[in-house]
């Protein structure tokens, strides 16, 4: 799936698409406008991905010190800038991640 795949799906369906893995799906679920949904599916799974999500999300949510503390759990640097390039970037990046078959 491309990113632009993946940023259609949202204003186009109702779900995540097949196959996303768990940080996909709370990015996915974010840019439908369901922060709550995003942050459970990152919270409930601690992974290196999901945690750079949660600390995705807690930048969004104005929460600098929970960003930070998550930042440094997905072991990568303290974003800057507007909320969706970052998001577009952790999901071009992950999608990347999973045509490579990591």
């Amino acid at each position: 799936m491309t990113l632009d795949e993946f940023n259609k799906s949202v204003t186009t369906a109702s779900h995540p698409p097949k196959g996303l893995d768990l940080a996909l799906q709370a990015l996915w679920w974010d840019a439908k406008g369901d922060w709550e949904q995003a942050h459970k599916i990152a919270q409930d799974n601690p992974s290196p991905n999901t945690s750079w999500v949660h600390a995705f999300l807690h930048r969004k949510e104005g929460d600098e010190t929970n960003a930070s503390y998550w930042y440094a759990k997905a072991v990568k640097p303290m974003a800057q800038g507007p909320f969706l390039t970052e998001r577009d970037r952790i999901a071009a990046i992950l999608l990347s991640d999973t045509l490579a078959g990591s």
